[in-house]
């Protein structure tokens, strides 16, 4: 059993306060994988909308390799690699999230 206190000037109810704490979580995992997969970090675009532009492609991307369901299963590093590689995975993966 873990025990974890927090400091809040919040006047809400725990059940609230614990909603919150999950949600935000679940934010910075996304950011997580868009980080490890594509490398979000690392991209030095900055002219005009180009970042936003790119930052929506590679949330959709992500969205489509998640959606993914062929076995075996494999990570979404490996599944972005491979439809890189493969026009036939591309295709299917793109099928299977848009039919």
């Amino acid at each position: 059993m873990e025990k974890r206190y927090f400091i809040s000037s919040l006047k809400n109810s725990i059940e609230e306060f614990g909603s919150a704490v999950r949600k935000h979580w679940g934010i910075e995992s996304t950011h997580w994988f868009l980080d490890v997969v594509f490398k979000e970090d690392a991209r030095r675009v900055r002219k005009d909308n180009g970042s936003q532009n790119l930052a929506l492609l590679k949330r959709m991307a992500l969205n489509i390799l998640r959606k993914d369901t062929t076995e075996p299963k494999y990570s979404l590093k490996s599944k972005r690699f491979a439809s890189s590689m493969d026009n036939d995975y591309l295709e299917q993966v793109l099928i299977k999230n848009f039919i």
